[in-house]
């Protein structure tokens, strides 16, 4: 362990370790010798190995949450806990694409507190710590949605306000979308877990952007179920109305299933 390692603030770590990740994450692609699926897998395993080895050596008095790892309920009695996803959109990476990221988080308290999410294909990390000017918006608002599973509440909602619907792969492509003014408006339904989301939230939140579940309330990590059922990371200028439509498309839903027969 290196004197500048173990001096590394919380930032500055997350955000090494996003890059270094992404940089392993890129050899192994490179190597040519696996197909798609095969690829994914020992990427998934490549990048996790790293992470969770130098988190546990870094930050040992902190709890650690990947999605690689089989979960405890260790986690659930610290402050401060570790979330991160080692290859966000494993899909894509294997069919050597860019829309896939590498996200690592620090929650406290169940807030999203540091993150980083490195877009290696891009050669890009986007950092909590380092936040830039949002780009101007477009006159057309535009939402990025799955690109093999578009939620039908963005799909409808998207008419609704006339978006261009962009598709895109990884939930940390899309929300980086966002920050870097590709798009204005990422809203999920399809259900989530926390490390899909908690390095964008943090990214997002540093930048001014509007971060919450689809009913407005907070999104809070480090929970004993990891499941998240949605999300909306949008610019300031579209939240009040993305969340209205969203809690109009649920109510229609509602009555759709306890409503009165008709007469």
């Amino acid at each position: 362990m290196t004197e500048m390692a173990q001096s590394m603030g919380d930032a500055d770590l997350a955000a090494a370790l996003a890059e270094t990740a992404g940089t392993l994450l890129l050899g192994v692609r490179r190597c040519g010798l696996l197909g798609a699926k095969a690829l994914g897998n020992a990427g998934d395993q490549t990048a996790n190995q790293f992470l969770v080895h130098a988190l546990r050596h870094l930050r040992s008095d902190d709890g650690l949450l990947s999605e690689e790892c089989a979960d405890t309920d260790e986690r659930l009695g610290k402050s401060r806990v570790w979330i991160i996803d080692p290859v966000d959109g494993t899909r894509e990476y294997g069919e050597d694409r860019t829309d896939w990221a590498v996200h690592v988080a620090m929650a406290a308290k169940g807030k999203p507190e540091i993150g980083a999410v490195a877009l290696p294909g891009l050669g890009l990390v986007l950092r909590s710590d380092r936040p830039t000017p949002l780009p101007p918006m477009a006159s057309v608002p535009r939402m990025v949605v799955s690109r093999t599973r578009p939620a039908k509440e963005a799909v409808a909602i998207g008419q609704q306000i006339g978006a261009e619907l962009i598709p895109m792969g990884s939930a940390g492509a899309k929300a980086m979308a966002i920050v870097r003014g590709e798009a204005e408006i990422y809203l999920h339904t399809g259900g989530q877990y926390e490390w899909d989301s908690c390095a964008p939230a943090a990214v997002a939140l540093a930048h001014g952007l509007h971060v919450s579940r689809v009913d407005g309330s907070p999104l809070v990590y480090n929970q004993p179920d990891t499941y998240m059922p949605d999300l909306l990371i949008c610019r300031q200028e579209w939240a009040a109305e993305v969340l209205e439509r969203a809690a109009g498309l649920a109510g229609n839903a509602s009555s759709e299933v306890v409503g009165s027969p008709p007469a």
